[in-house]
């Protein structure tokens, strides 16, 4: 017998309020959370668990290996699933909604991920230079868009979420703000700088002809003058991808490379580590597939005894 929806949904949305309002966590978390908890317990319904009091360690692990197993899912995501499963247990308990905590035991997979795809400088020169005045008229922006990502390894939330007053031309760089509201300022190179301004001075002028306040002051806006989703930015890089001829091109697979060609180029993993915005160096090491030639060439470069 399949378990009465509203036997989990209270818990769930209980959880949920609690880490909205009092815990105070990032809207983009909660729809993670959110997301998370609706994936397991479509999986204890259809376990025929009938209430959160039932859910055994053999549940969540079982849920866990269908993750991977059926969906195919990144061990990173698995990670985050587990990171979810254990905050929404843990506080269960320590709410006295159930017991004991069948997520205590949960082991951690083992810190591994796919290599992340990269393009090479000649692909990202074509991609960032596939807007033109063909493709409508807001390929300045368009432009500037994909100059930016590039140029300080942006995800598409962040560039999206970019204010006027966070482009810093006199300084020639941005203030990013990261997940878990961290802030921090990455400097840019030529190319995002004349295109930024470029759009700037003659597009965007065009997109703020209302004055209700629906640009929010964002760099960046559509062409209705409102800010840029994070679906309308991964549609932006997916179009000029196919322009270019390019495959399997997401936003992160700008940062990627913006990365990645920054350590073959002979910059330190600490700074890449900064720039990136990560707070664990273990997550920047994955960039450190680099061909092995291309290490040498710059250990001959930058060593003070090749």
């Amino acid at each position: 017998m399949k378990a009465e929806p509203s036997t989990f949904n209270r818990p769930v949305r209980d959880f949920l309020t609690w880490a909205r309002i009092e815990a105070g966590l990032a809207p983009a978390t909660l729809d993670a959370y959110g997301r998370d908890l609706a994936e397991l317990v479509d999986f204890l319904e259809r376990s025929d668990v009938r209430s959160i009091s039932d859910v055994g360690l053999d549940h969540l692990a079982e849920h866990l290996r269908g993750l991977s197993r059926e969906r195919g899912l990144e061990p990173s995501s698995i990670t985050r699933h587990l990171a979810t499963i254990r905050v929404f247990f843990r506080w269960l308990t320590a709410n006295d909604r159930i017991t004991k905590d069948p997520a205590r035991l949960l082991e951690r997979p083992h810190r591994w991920r796919r290599v992340p795809g990269v393009m090479s400088p000649r692909e990202m020169r074509s991609l960032v230079e596939a807007p033109s005045p063909d493709q409508g008229g807001l390929w300045v922006r368009d432009r500037a868009i994909l100059e930016l990502m590039y140029a300080a390894g942006l995800r598409a939330s962040e560039v999206g979420a970019m204010r006027l007053d966070e482009f810093h031309e006199e300084l020639a760089s941005v203030t990013v703000t990261g997940k878990g509201s961290k802030q921090r300022i990455v400097p840019i190179g030529d190319p995002a700088m004349h295109w930024t301004l470029k759009y700037l001075q003659e597009l965007r002028p065009h997109l703020v002809r209302f004055d209700d306040g629906r640009d929010r002051q964002r760099l960046l806006l559509s062409f209705s003058g409102r800010p840029l989703e994070r679906v309308a930015i991964w549609q932006i890089v997916r179009k000029y991808a196919r322009v270019a001829g390019l495959e399997d091109v997401h936003p992160h697979k700008l940062r990627h490379s913006f990365a990645t060609h920054l350590l073959v180029g002979g910059a330190d993993l600490r700074v890449v580590q900064e720039l990136l915005g990560h707070a664990d160096i273990g997550t920047t090491q994955i960039y450190t597939h680099v061909d092995r030639g291309q290490l040498r060439e710059v250990v001959k470069s930058h060593h003070p005894r090749p």
